[in-house]
């Protein structure tokens, strides 16, 4: 597979980002395009001191969209952003997925923009890993779109169930409906609404979830709006953080302290391990035409290889075919010819690959 990904974005770009693709592409097949601005990226190589595998190339884009700016006006405004020209790749069919840790508008605004919707579905949705004591799952929408529909509902459950199937070999994967309560009059209009319809499609539904049944991994999939998904998400790893440094705190406390630390420390590093949440790379952003993985804008090079071998799987498994085909053949839960809202702006972003964004 060949990954294109964004050297000038996040928090410690270029530094990190490029030290992450360098240490994958030396242990792995893939190919690795750092698309951004070149002398800084050479530099960076030869700051890291690893040479410069064979199977690294680079794309200049002098440009960078800023966290703060607005996505699809940076978008139109920086035609050589590194996200545009590194988004424009896979539209071209140069690179076979699309890795970024900057803004997450800007990344979203570009798959939309520049790879288009997949037939069929009204919005793409930003689907994340929600870790815990015995597995990630998979939660969707996280963000990109704060309104949804139950036509939207039944179509993240789909790409969810999609996803989760195939990239995290999850066999029928559980899909639930994240409400208020189990039973199914509960919750608002829409997620009634949407109940009855997942229901149907033929999914491995299970019915409404509540929010202590994820930590319990009722289900591999939980379907959501992005205002509520995106709450969730961040509770938790936060939560996650909170709870380590406590306990990190706490077994520092009196004289045992050393002796006790030294017998805990094999459990502690285990559940270190389970909820770390870098492992898992990136959320991707299902129902454009195309592989894009958006990463934690703080992504170190450990998190940037982990999103690099996400982007690489989803490519493999050839993800979006698979949602067309699915949407193809079951054409009840087609769109009524929505057009999406990006988070971050009030723009619509009309369907279509290869638009003048």
């Amino acid at each position: 597979m060949r990954i294109a990904v964004d050297a000038m974005g996040g928090d410690f770009a270029p530094r990190e980002i490029v030290r992450g693709a360098v240490t994958y592409a030396a242990s792995h097949a893939d190919e690795v395009i750092l698309v951004g601005d070149v002398p800084r990226i050479e530099a960076e190589i030869a700051e890291f001191g690893r040479g410069h595998p064979a199977s690294v190339s680079f794309v200049d884009a002098p440009e960078v969209i800023e966290m703060g700016e607005h996505p699809a006006a940076a978008l139109r405004a920086k035609r050589r952003s590194s996200i545009r020209v590194a988004t424009d790749l896979v539209r071209d069919g140069l690179a076979d997925a699309v890795v970024s840790a900057g803004s997450t508008g800007a990344t979203m605004a570009a798959a939309v923009f520049r790879l288009g919707r997949i037939d069929g579905i009204d919005r793409p949705a930003l689907a994340a890993h929600l870790v815990t004591a015995s597995g990630p799952i998979l939660i969707l929408d996280v963000g990109a779109n704060v309104d949804s529909d139950a036509t939207n509902l039944v179509q993240y459950a789909v790409m969810g169930s999609i996803y989760s199937e195939h990239v995290l070999k999850v066999s029928r994967p559980r899909v639930g409906l994240l409400n208020i309560g189990e039973e199914a009059e509960k919750g608002d209009a829409i997620t009634r609404d949407a109940y009855p319809r997942i229901r149907e499609s033929g999914l491995n539904f299970i019915g409404n979830v509540e929010g202590n049944d994820m930590v319990g991994h009722v289900a591999d999939v939980v379907v959501c709006d992005g205002f509520v998904g995106n709450v969730v998400i961040k509770f938790f790893e936060g939560l996650t953080s909170y709870i380590f440094r406590s306990l990190r705190t706490d077994l520092q406390q009196g004289p045992m302290a050393p002796l006790a630390l030294l017998a805990l420390k094999p459990g502690f590093d285990r559940m270190k391990h389970r909820f770390d949440y870098e492992q898992y790379g990136g959320a991707p952003l299902l129902g454009v035409r195309g592989v894009s993985i958006v990463t934690h804008g703080r992504a170190r090079a450990r998190m940037l290889e982990h999103a690099i071998r996400v982007a690489s799987e989803a490519a493999t498994a050839g993800i979006p075919q698979l949602i067309a085909d699915w949407t193809r053949d079951h054409p009840a839960v087609a769109p009524r010819g929505a057009s999406e809202l990006i988070a971050g702006g009030t723009e619509p972003l009309v369907a279509g690959p290869g638009g003048d964004a």
